[in-house]
């Protein structure tokens, strides 16, 4: 919605991580396994995502950016690349976003990538940090309180 709205290419974690590794997914899942892969998308994700930027195209990245810090580092990654970024924050009540979730994977449709469990969303759901009043106060915010 929002790279199609602003004509850029949309980088989403979830669809690197399903395509690239979700073959090869330890089970039992390991944390520590996701995450090393996560980083590697992320840089590669970067690296791809300047020069698009630097060649005048848009980007959207739709990385979770579950972390302050993880928001801060792409921010600063932008500044010291001599590109502008911006925060979007879509905010919902918990019991909507877990609905939506739950409908994902039922459905299957265009922005599936990987089927969330209960469990896995209230894990992701306990590591978030909702955005400073700092990071807010230059953000764009959808209000997305409805179960649309």
């Amino acid at each position: 919605m929002l790279a199609a709205a602003s004509e850029g290419t949309r980088f989403s974690i979830d669809e690197w991580m399903a395509q690239l590794y979700g073959a090869d997914l330890p089970d039992p899942i390991s944390l520590s396994w996701i995450m090393e892969r996560v980083q590697r998308c992320e840089r590669q994700i970067w690296r791809t995502a300047e020069q698009i930027a630097k060649n005048g195209g848009s980007v959207v990245l739709d990385l979770g950016f579950m972390k302050e810090r993880n928001r801060s580092t792409f921010a600063e990654q932008a500044r010291d690349a001599g590109l502008s970024s911006k925060l979007h924050y879509v905010t919902a009540p918990h019991d909507i976003r877990r609905t939506r979730v739950m409908t994902r994977n039922a459905e299957k449709g265009e922005t599936f990538s990987f089927e969330v469990s209960p469990a896995m969303f209230d894990f992701m759901e306990a590591e978030f940090e909702a955005p400073t009043k700092l990071e807010l106060a230059s953000a764009t915010v959808f209000d997305s309180h409805s179960q649309a």
